[in-house]
């Protein structure tokens, strides 16, 4: 008798074949420039950076480092890493007709996270169609701020390069080391695009489904309703707190659109170094807390924040967490507290010398 295989060991096998396919394209010798041989550790490092949308990097930059070709696979493995490998794979199956089992349903309740099988398929059509349209919508309005500074092929690469990598939260670009989206700080077409591309991307993709097809607040799902509302209360956090503590430093648009990147997008028009250390420490919050479920962003997600939120001001006020009139499942509260608990205990460890060396 077979044992099945566990969804989320398919989850696992499957991003660790596409971290190591990733690091075995980026060590062909015509994926970097000519004098430039990456170690087998970066293109690990690099690899898994993508795929896992972190947006950190081993090496100074991806321009002057990486040729036509490595960027391209770069790019694509943040689309794959953002959007789900079962999502994509589904998407395509879809496409060519061809009947998805029961199964491959299961996959693909568990990769969205949903609770039944219903309209799984539809779900990942219509999100998939959503996601590249708002790509490429986006990518045409990037290219408009590129063209300014940059030849025409260049700038349309840059612009389908930078809407991926926005949409899926990933925090890569092809600018020069060290300066980040610095020099488009006044642009306001580049600022709004890139902004609408992070929330959009990081509200989820159910939430993007919902918003589409019930067109009503009042028919919106708890959830959505959750994630929309906590989302826009850190947005609006972040961007007083950095306005407040950086003074005449930054500018109002610098401090929304660093509020809004600064969750999972990784993408700055501040000078990190000039930042006092309470603006750090909100930056830093932003960042654990994160995007949303089943969204391209990571951290604890929003709906886990609310949750702790929410249950701790009841339990200060003595009454039963409810919202929307509902009681939050004992079950839902439990969880949230150990994701935080064990992020907590990760972050700890894996950053202990740091704080020894500290104290």
């Amino acid at each position: 008798m077979k044992k099945k295989i566990s969804p989320y060991h398919i989850f696992i096998l499957g991003f660790l074949a596409l971290i190591l396919l990733g690091t075995l394209l980026l060590l062909l010798p015509f994926a970097t420039v000519d004098g430039y041989r990456l170690s087998f550790v970066d293109a690990l490092f690099t690899s898994t950076s993508a795929v896992c949308i972190t947006g950190l990097l081993s090496v100074p930059t991806i321009t002057g480092v990486y040729t036509l070709f490595g960027k391209i696979v770069i790019i694509c493995l943040v689309e794959i890493g953002g959007l789900g490998f079962i999502t994509i794979a589904t998407f395509i199956v879809s496409l060519f007709k061809q009947k998805i089992d029961f199964n491959d349903r299961v996959l693909i309740k568990e990769s969205l996270n949903q609770n039944s099988l219903k309209g799984m398929v539809k779900l990942v059509r219509i999100t998939m169609y959503i996601a590249l349209l708002v790509q490429f919508i986006g990518a045409i309005l990037s290219f408009l701020v590129f063209i300014k500074d940059y030849d025409f092929w260049e700038a349309v690469g840059m612009g389908f390069f930078h809407a991926i990598s926005a949409f899926n939260n990933a925090g890569f670009d092809l600018l020069p080391f060290g300066n980040s989206y610095y020099v488009y700080r006044g642009d306001v077409l580049f600022n709004v695009v890139t902004m609408c591309l992070i929330i959009i991307g990081g509200l989820g993709f159910i939430v993007i489904y919902d918003v589409i097809t019930k067109k009503n607040w009042h028919k919106l799902s708890i959830h959505s309703k959750i994630v929309i509302k906590t989302s826009l209360l850190l947005i609006v956090f972040g961007t007083v707190f950095f306005k407040i503590l950086e003074g005449k430093n930054i500018t109002f648009l610098q401090a929304l659109f660093n509020s809004v990147a600064a969750r999972t997008a990784g993408f700055a028009t501040i000078d990190m170094n000039t930042l006092s250390s309470a603006s750090l420490i909100i930056m830093m919050i932003l960042m654990y807390i994160g995007a949303s479920p089943a969204s391209t962003g990571g951290g604890i997600k929003t709906t886990t924040f609310y949750i702790v939120a929410k249950h701790i001001i009841s339990f200060a006020r003595g009454k039963e967490p409810l919202t929307y009139k509902r009681k939050i499942a004992d079950n839902s509260i439990i969880k949230a507290y150990i994701l935080i608990i064990v992020s907590a205990f990760v972050i700890v460890v894996t950053n202990a010398e740091t704080i020894i060396n500290i104290y």
